[in-house]
């Protein structure tokens, strides 16, 4: 029960209250289980022992409850706005739809309180414990929550837009649809935490530890996973773009959902086409027709030399065939080194004329020792010839003789029988050889 005497002053008024308070610093007031809804305490000074109160719809705006023992308290709608609740317990209280903007719940306790659809934006939860709790639909953007312990916690649908969440723990936690865009959460613990549906959109979570964690179904995009964990997760569903994953542990990720085969990967970009690979006809169709298909075209984009090409690249579709024509002149913010060697590993072969070569030489010298199974078709206008070194390339095997054509015409015309059959019959001689000596291991 409460005193009788500290419920009389406290209704009195708050600047009665915070008189007596000021003048009887040594007496820790005692208001438990008193009934204080609808009340205007607007910057009251409590620090009481309130358990058990209810301070539905109350009025606090800006007043001092550190330290206060609000245990079990049933604060639902109240305005705690820039109060300090520094220290506060208030394990199991009820805070559903509070305004608790710009509050400093610095190292309080609010295990198992229940906080639904609350206002918590700039709210201050450094060091605070909230395991247990449920703050589903809550707002907490651009609040600090640095080191706070949310284990076990019920976060479905919670907004952290732009939260600061270093060292915090979220173990176990229940982040389903909850919105982390922009968060840091640098060296986080989210082991086995439920994010299935999250949005983490920007986000930093360099050296946060994911082990375990579920993340079906969620959206990573520009997101800084440097250092950061991510053994044995589920991926199954995810949508990952443009992720930071350098040093990142992307052990045994799982691709699949709970009721397929389990299907892992240790590459969570990887993680997506190979489930897509693996249960989507029409993609299998695409990877096999590109890889079967396929013709790299190099050469110059001089006007008169990309006029060669473009007829070239014409013929080939003409012919069935998918030709990739690239510009090696051309200026490219990707690294071009790493566009060659993509665009070569999924050719059937290439296509180069080397008449008046310029980048040529490079781009094959790139390419030719690095894939002994892509055939390389060299073109050279008659009148031209062949640039220096090129002979050299000439002791690779998959490497052909170079076509002599006399013009445009000329070289239409031969394209099937002296440019695209002899790169196939070396392709296929080349797989052959392969095969061979897969048997005799195999032997």
């Amino acid at each position: 029960m409460p005193n009788p005497e500290h419920v009389r002053i406290l209704k009195s008024g708050v600047d009665a209250w915070n008189l007596w308070r000021s003048q009887n610093p040594e007496i820790r007031p005692d208001l438990r289980e008193i009934d204080l809804h609808d009340t205007n305490l607007y910057g009251t000074d409590i620090d009481p022992f309130l358990s058990h109160i209810n301070l539905k719809d109350a009025v606090m705006f800006n007043s001092n409850l550190r330290n206060a023992n609000l245990t079990r308290a049933n604060l639902e709608g109240v305005d705690l706005r820039k109060s300090d609740l520094r220290q506060t317990n208030l394990r199991e209280a009820t805070l559903d739809r509070s305004l608790l903007m710009n509050a400093d719940f610095g190292d309080a306790d609010l295990s198992g309180a229940i906080i639904l659809g609350a206002n918590l934006k700039q709210i201050k939860l450094d060091g605070a414990k909230l395991n247990g709790a449920d703050m589903s639909g809550s707002y907490l953007g651009r609040a600090s929550i640095v080191g706070t312990d949310f284990t076990h916690c019920k976060l479905r649908r919670t907004i952290f837009r732009r939260a600061d969440l270093t060292k915090s723990l979220f173990v176990k936690a229940l982040l389903t649809d909850a919105d982390l865009s922009e968060t840091k959460l640098i060296n986080s613990n989210l082991s086995g935490a439920n994010m299935r549906g999250a949005y983490i959109i920007r986000a930093n979570l360099a050296g946060a530890d994911l082990t375990g964690a579920d993340l079906s179904f969620s959206r990573l995009v520009e997101v800084n996973l440097d250092g950061a964990s991510l053994s044995d997760c589920t991926v199954y569903g995810i949508s990952a773009w443009n992720l930071n994953l350098r040093d990142t542990d992307q052990a045994n990720l799982v691709i699949t959902s709970p009721g397929e085969p389990t299907i892992t990967v240790d590459n969570i970009e990887v993680g997506q086409f190979i489930y897509l690979l693996l249960n989507n006809q029409k993609v299998r169709d695409v990877i096999n027709t590109i890889t079967s298909k396929a013709v790299l075209i190099l050469g110059r984009f001089t006007q008169e030399r990309k006029a060669v090409l473009d007829a070239l690249r014409t013929k080939l579709r003409e012919l069935n065939y998918l030709p990739i024509l690239f510009d090696f002149d051309r200026p490219s913010s990707r690294n071009l080194t790493e566009t060659i060697s993509t665009l070569a590993h999924i050719a059937k072969f290439v296509i180069a004329d080397i008449t008046g070569a310029k980048s040529i030489p490079q781009e094959l010298q790139r390419i030719i020792p690095n894939l002994p199974s892509l055939p390389i078709q060299p073109l050279l206008l008659s009148t031209e010839t062949e640039y220096g070194m090129f002979a050299d390339l000439l002791d690779y095997p998959w490497v052909l003789e170079p076509f002599s054509y006399d013009s445009l015409e000329m070289l239409l015309d031969s394209v099937n029988q002296k440019v695209i059959g002899p790169a196939i019959a070396k392709a296929q001689e080349i797989e052959a050889k392969r095969k061979s000596i897969e048997d005799a291991m195999n032997l």
